[in-house]
């Protein structure tokens, strides 16, 4: 039975524009662009681990808002990771690269235009439905 990884991943959206990453090349997906997060730690909620890891990979500050979808993905036989997906506001920070190769800020109708790692399509796919049947004027 696979052993399940659990991960988070934040959707950060300021001033309309949702923030995406870009995996490095020496990164397992190289090149491949994702919404940044990581692992849950033991005794951690994903919403602490969301708002450590950004905090950690980004040197942002942000609020979790709304949960969306969970997606289990297999990469390879035996490994499943749970991608646990959240809608977070910028709060402040200078954005710091220190694991991605590039960041960008993308309007969401322009999110489908890019090569998502795989776990990540249906989470993509979910927001912008949601998005789109919200269209929420601060978004």
């Amino acid at each position: 039975m696979a052993k399940t990884i659990r991960v988070t991943c934040a959707i950060i959206h300021d001033k309309g524009k949702i923030l995406v990453a870009q995996r490095a090349e020496n990164m397992d997906l190289p090149l491949k662009w994702e919404f940044p997060g990581g692992k849950i730690e033991a005794e951690e909620s994903p919403e602490a681990c969301l708002i450590r890891e950004i905090k950690e990979e980004l040197n942002l500050r942000i609020t979790v808002k709304k949960a969306f979808k969970s997606n289990f993905h297999s990469y390879v036989e035996g490994k499943e990771i749970e991608l646990i997906p959240f809608l977070c506001g910028y709060i402040s920070g200078h954005l710091v690269i220190r694991e991605h190769r590039k960041i960008l800020w993308v309007e969401p109708k322009n999110l489908t235009k890019l090569d998502w790692a795989d776990a990540d399509v249906p989470i993509v796919i979910d927001f912008i439905d949601w998005f789109n049947e919200n269209q929420e004027p601060n978004l």
